[in-house]
């Protein structure tokens, strides 16, 4: 698993070149977002139970189909196995602000999600909306605990739903 900043310092080093413009510009806007990626690390956790349970309280009322007989998240054990899923995901994208980088999500998420997935017959249109609602709810959150601009914040959920989507078609 890399960071920013050693993905940075590898790609420069395998091209055997000195950092330029674009490559310092990279590291100090990395830098100057760091404290806000460890506020937003921290209001995460500290709320993380919350975010999932209300994730998951959003996505089975838009989609309610889910939680009836014959649904995904039918049953006590496949609604718990959603949301720890959710969890997860949410754990994951948390590692990723810190980070700067989405190394840790191709490596530890979605790297066979969804062979995974597929084989268990678990749709992947809820899940991306899942992780959806999950961003929507941490910004709001962020932005009421006064955390600056965290637009990083919609890179890790975005690549999830993004990769997810893309596969699916």
């Amino acid at each position: 698993m890399r960071d920013a900043v050693t993905s940075l310092i590898k790609n420069y080093d395998v091209a055997g070149r000195y950092f330029d413009r674009n490559a310092i510009d990279s590291l100090k806007s990395y830098f100057e977002s760091g404290t806000a990626r460890v506020q937003a690390a921290g209001a995460i956790n500290a709320n993380a139970a919350a975010i999932v349970k209300q994730a998951g309280s959003q996505l089975f009322d838009e989609q309610p189909e889910l939680i009836r007989p014959g649904g995904n998240a039918y049953t006590t054990r496949r609604y718990a196995a959603c949301l720890r899923d959710m969890d997860y995901y949410l754990r994951y994208a948390t590692y990723a602000i810190v980070a700067g980088s989405m190394d840790v999500l191709d490596e530890r998420v979605l790297q066979g999600l969804r062979e995974t997935y597929n084989s268990l017959g678990v749709p992947i249109g809820p899940t991306v909306r899942g992780i959806q609602i999950m961003k929507d709810i941490v910004k709001q959150q962020l932005a009421e605990a006064g955390v600056g601009s965290a637009s990083f914040v919609d890179e890790p959920f975005d690549y999830m739903t993004r990769e997810l989507s893309e596969k699916d078609i």
